[in-house]
């Protein structure tokens, strides 16, 4: 096995059973529900922003291992970014994981996250590793009055 499917599954493993901002955000001035119909994943994102920095992420929910560890994940990375910052990050981490199989996605500015490169091999786990981050675009840009789906 490679060194990259090793790290992967540690880093999912580790973030799925002690998931990092699981938890509701008393400070969060945008939210929103994220749903996969397929497998049952559901959560509540809760970001705080001011004056266009992200100074809190935090979510709610339940989900497989995959959909855990991307939130947990996202959460840590956000923190400190700015609100065009986080639409950037969404926009790499969709295009890395959206990948054709031929082509080797660039995963460099993703830090830690680029762990997930390895489930575009896994078209229906793709659902799992973004919902996330739609999530994520929908609280950034008031879009919560539905909750998000990845169908």
């Amino acid at each position: 096995m490679s060194d990259l499917r090793d790290l992967y599954q540690e880093v999912i493993l580790d973030h799925s059973k002690n998931p990092r901002n699981f938890r509701k955000s008393e400070t969060a001035n945008r939210t929103a529900v994220g749903y996969n119909p397929l497998c049952g994943d559901k959560m509540t994102l809760f970001i705080t922003v001011e004056n266009g920095i992200v100074t809190d992420a935090s979510f709610q929910g339940s989900g497989c291992a995959i959909s855990t560890a991307s939130a947990s994940m996202m959460t840590e990375s956000l923190k400190g970014k700015s609100e065009e910052e986080a639409d950037e990050l969404f926009r790499q981490f969709q295009n890395m994981v959206t990948a054709p199989m031929d082509q080797e996605p660039d995963t460099e500015a993703l830090g830690k996250l680029r762990v997930f490169a390895g489930v575009r091999e896994f078209p229906a786990r793709v659902k799992c590793a973004s919902l996330a981050w739609h999530t994520l675009e929908a609280a950034i840009h008031g879009e919560s009055e539905e909750p998000v789906s990845t169908e």
